[in-house]
């Protein structure tokens, strides 16, 4: 009986625990760790997402979401794998009259030892935590699901020459890399899965960033002689566990449409919406001797749209509940107010905390732009606009969006943080490029620039699969991504022109998320305001009719500040899924972290 009562407790404890899930979850949006929870179900946790047009096959389009944080490669006996008891699912929105997923795909993972007898993990060609995986597709909003692979690999850790290439007390691969691609899947709806360990793919200096700010722009190190001053990859030579997809686009177009289709580069019927996540049933049991096994609904624990949302955006008395919210049925908007004044502005602002945070001095905010606008935190931004003719068939036209995007005298933000977030940006004035625009009027016409615009005011990170690929050989490829692209179509002469164009990097983030993108960098620049610069609300220091060009010193200073660490510590691969093999275990004590 008294067992009998220490079990029936620890039911309820689990129960409770676990339950609590269902209002607080946990990650580190790109998002290693990121919140309180998640921190202690690494299993559970996505650490990111990417979303691009396949460059060496465009007529897909690759979801890589990656979970499992800070996997040290030597970490044995039991080497990481993907949770037995999770459900991790990619999530797709192509319509905005649909109330939740349009497609989501779930992965769920089987594990089986094939040799009890020994601790090893490989030995004469058994391996234990053998994993094979499911992945199931529904079309009707996650009310029916259907498999599409059944009995897909995951290729063992990487743990050394004679687990791994030793053809007589290992497995007898030859090359890691093909081993890979062997385990390349084929679903039945024409797609192509890969889930296993890869080498983490994010890139940022997370010690430098947590030091209250204290990024450390600059080369990074490249031995172990390091100074205070040098920024180190927090991630350099540590896996991460994989759930990469290549799917064409007619699969994810909302009427089955191919690419070429499209009638632009900007069509609006090609924009996606996409988001990742991982759940658990609500009550776990502890078995003495056994496994804990699992029961009761399932209940979502952890999600990733937009890489560091959750990280730098949300405070930590919130981390949990947005991990265990929905982006739909304007779930979001209780955060909006977390967009409309980031946190992260009041260290870009001399007259809030600006001076605190000496890093950041190359990222100051307009506070009177053309000599009228003031975007720092809790100031009025364009909300005079509001309601005028000026606004007239713009993004601001209260008929339209004006309500959200100026929604009163206090969210500056709301203008450019928040639907980068929360709707993604409309080929509508005043988002467009400052190209082309009369002096001092950024609601005029401009340059057409991005339209990866789906309103459904929830995270997720969005693209317009219609915009090309960018070659990774191109000159002007660009890890700064729609940075890079907006300088282009401001200042090249093959791009100053009122026309639409395919700029490079069009395709980079936000407009989806590309493995070479450095997020970190975007975000940071983009809450100084330089979004706002580029359709023509320039920094302070341009003055129209005075100062001749807008391309001024503070507008310099916020495209030359880097946040650091700006490239991932390895290369990537030319073809799908394109993040490199994971570290091997037994080389990597000998090299340096960073």
């Amino acid at each position: 009986m008294k067992k009998c009562r220490l079990l029936l407790k620890r039911m309820r404890f689990y129960g409770i625990f676990l339950g609590m899930l269902v209002v607080a979850a946990s990650s580190f949006a790109s998002s290693h760790r990121e919140a309180p929870l998640i921190s202690n179900d690494p299993k559970a946790d996505n650490t990111d997402l990417y979303v691009f047009r396949s460059p060496d096959d465009p007529n897909y389009i690759t979801i890589i979401a990656n979970y499992i944080p800070f996997e040290l490669p030597e970490g044995g006996p039991n080497y990481y794998n993907f949770g037995t008891n999770v459900r991790y699912e990619i999530h797709i929105k192509n319509k905005t009259t649909t109330a939740g997923d349009d497609i989501t795909y779930r992965f769920t993972f089987s594990s089986v030892n094939q040799d009890t007898t020994t601790f090893f993990n490989i030995r004469l060609g058994k391996q234990n935590l053998m994993e094979t995986y499911t992945c199931q597709k529904s079309i009707d909003g996650g009310v029916t699901f259907t498999n599409i692979v059944t009995n897909g690999v995951v290729p063992a850790n990487n743990i050394g020459p004679r687990s791994i290439q030793n053809a007589t007390v290992g497995l007898g691969v030859s090359d890691y890399g093909t081993y890979m691609q062997n385990s390349i899947a084929s679903g039945t709806t024409g797609e192509k899965t890969f889930c296993g360990p890869v080498d983490d793919p994010f890139f940022a200096d997370l010690a430098g960033i947590f030091d209250l700010g204290n990024f450390r722009p600059g080369a990074p190190a490249t031995g172990t002689g390091l100074s205070a001053n040098t920024p180190k990859d927090a991630l350099a030579r540590f896996n991460c566990h994989t759930i990469a997809m290549k799917i064409p686009i007619s699969s994810l177009q909302q009427t089955g449409l191919s690419v070429s289709s499209a009638t632009s580069i900007l069509d609006p019927a090609f924009v996606i919406g996409v988001w990742a996540s991982a759940s658990r049933q609500q009550m776990k049991t502890l078995n003495t001797g056994a496994a804990s096994t699992y029961s009761g609904n399932w209940v979502q624990v952890s999600r990733l749209g937009m890489p560091l949302t959750n990280e730098a955006i949300i405070p930590v008395g919130m981390k949990d509940l947005w991990n265990a919210t929905s982006p739909y049925n304007s779930n979001d908007l209780q955060f909006a107010s977390y967009f409309e004044n980031p946190e992260l502005a009041l260290y870009m602002d001399n007259s809030q905390y600006g001076a605190a945070v000496p890093a950041l001095n190359a990222l100051r905010i307009q506070s009177n732009s053309l000599g009228a606008f003031d975007f720092r935190n809790g100031k009025a931004g364009l909300f005079s606009l509001r309601g005028t003719s000026a606004t007239t068939g713009t993004a601001f036209d209260t008929t339209t969006y004006g309500k959200i995007l100026l929604p009163d005298n206090h969210s500056p933000r709301a203008v450019d943080i928040l639907p980068i977030f929360f709707t993604g940006v409309p080929n509508l004035p005043p988002y467009q490029l400052a190209t082309g625009k009369p002096v001092g009027n950024p609601l005029a016409v401009g340059k057409p620039f991005i339209n990866n615009f789906l309103p459904t005011l929830g995270d997720m990170l969005r693209l317009n699969m219609a915009v090309p690929p960018t070659p990774r050989n191109d000159p002007n490829f660009s890890s700064l991504g729609i940075i890079s692209a907006a300088v282009l179509g401001l200042t090249n002469p093959t791009y100053t022109n009122t026309s639409l164009q395919d700029i490079p990097n069009m395709d980079g983030f936000p407009n989806g998320r590309r493995l070479e993108d450095d997020v970190v960098t975007i975000e940071l620049q983009a809450v100084s305001g330089v979004a706002l610069a580029a359709i023509g609300l320039w920094y302070d220091d341009y003055i129209p009719g005075t100062t001749p060009s807008p391309v001024t010193p503070a507008l310099g200073r916020v495209l030359g500040f880097n946040s650091g660490i700006t490239a991932n510590d390895t290369t990537f691969n030319a073809t799908f899924p394109y993040e490199q093999q994971p570290w091997r275990g037994y080389d990597y004590a000998t090299k340096p972290r960073f």
